[in-house]
């Protein structure tokens, strides 16, 4: 089986009947304006987390019953390991998994729980999958790929189907693209119902295999795929998936690290929806104005698989990109009181004091100075301008800000 036709699809949606979550499609007015009406399609809330159960379970229930007997395998940063293992639980299949070693371990832990085995190798996605084809090998399991598979591809795009069903006269459809799997399944689906919606991919800036695929008329391999946004740092995207999006994607853009962790913390303050990196990607592309989507959008929030301690840092950091958690380093005289001076300043310009390092140690504070340097709440990057105003007219000697 070489490709993947809009039948297979069809096909997919029946066997998915009753198996999967038909996750909802739910609008937002916070990310709607501009004359665009957004939506999101919610697969964050999809079984395990995200949408791969559905491409998983339709390629699990095709196999053979010699097939079975030999186990599933496949490499995974977290969300297809969990949607593999929990449609082999379902079939009484095992299977292996094949982790890179800085996988989520909240992903490893719900992976392992599902009943699948779990071999951590390499550190990225496509290490991974070199060790899970030596598994293949070695026990003649089923190797189930994230997205070089028909039937997976297949699986993913009964997500177009649902959201052609909930929004018939949809204009623009947003989804982040890994490997390619999920995109091309939706654009499959999307452009044989309604063609004139726009398909927009959305790729992390580190990791751009699509993007330099479609660039140079052919998939390609990139160098390194690091970003926060794990579950779609692919370094090749391969024939299958390169062709679809050749063929019913209408542009791939990328968007970089502090538009993703912005686009976290939206979801999640503003939107009350947990994303993680890759599942925000969409939305990162819709807030800074990428890829041009209009009308009646769907963003496809594609998982909710995020750690706490993860998403803090993904929290911090876009908070900093929006001037709400700040740093400044300045000097006070070592004397009693002088840090409470200071002090005193910021509080009057409105800010919250986080925390306070004092270092006595640094020789660019000067003879008879300290360091002092404040994390601060600020409200957004004007009132951050102003507290560091209020700072230098009260006469400190600012070392460095952010």
């Amino acid at each position: 089986m070489s490709g993947v036709t809009f039948g297979m699809v069809l096909e997919a949606r029946e066997r998915l009947r009753g198996i999967v979550r038909r996750t909802e499609l739910v609008p937002s007015r916070t990310l709607s304006g501009d004359g665009r009406e957004v939506f999101l399609k919610t697969e964050s809330l999809q079984h395990t987390g995200s949408f791969k159960l559905r491409g998983a379970y339709n390629r699990i229930s095709r196999l053979t019953e010699d097939e079975r007997r030999a186990g599933v395998v496949a490499s995974s940063a977290g969300n297809h390991a969990q949607g593999v293992a929990l449609a082999a639980k379902m079939f009484g299949v095992k299977a292996t998994i094949v982790m890179p070693e800085g996988a989520s371990l909240a992903k490893i832990a719900a992976t392992r729980e599902l009943g699948a085995e779990v071999i951590l190798d390499g550190a990225s996605f496509d290490d991974a999958f070199q060790r899970a084809l030596k598994v293949r090998e070695e026990t003649g399991a089923t190797l189930v790929h994230a997205f070089q598979d028909p039937l997976v591809v297949a699986g993913q795009g009964t997500v177009g189907l649902e959201i052609l069903e909930d929004l018939k006269d949809v204009d623009s459809v947003i989804v982040p693209i890994g490997g390619g799997g999920l995109i091309g399944g939706i654009a499959l689906a999307i452009k044989e119902l309604r063609p004139q919606a726009r398909v927009i991919g959305v790729e992390a800036e580190a990791a751009d295999a699509m993007v330099q695929s479609l660039k140079k008329g052919g998939p390609v391999m990139i160098e390194s795929a690091s970003t926060i946004a794990d579950g779609i740092a692919i370094k090749y995207p391969g024939e299958l998936t390169y062709g679809l999006c050749r063929q019913y994607v209408d542009e791939v853009v990328t968007v970089d690290e502090d538009e993703i962790a912005g686009a976290v913390l939206v979801l999640l303050e503003r939107c009350k929806v947990v994303a993680e990196g890759a599942g925000a990607a969409s939305v990162a592309a819709l807030l800074s104005g990428k890829g041009g989507a209009h009308g009646k959008v769907a963003c496809v929030v594609s998982g909710g698989n995020i750690d706490v301690t993860t998403l803090q840092r993904i929290i911090n950091r876009g908070l900093t990109k929006e001037g709400r958690l700040t740093h400044i380093d300045t000097v006070v005289v070592d004397r009693p009181g002088h840090l409470q001076r200071l002090l005193a300043v910021v509080a009057g310009a409105g800010a919250n004091v986080m925390s306070v390092r004092h270092d006595r140690v640094d020789e660019s504070a000067g003879a008879g100075m300290v360091k002092i340097g404040l994390t601060l709440e600020t409200n957004n990057r004007a009132h951050y301008e102003k507290v560091l105003l209020a700072v230098k007219e009260a006469g400190h000697r600012i070392i460095g800000h952010r």
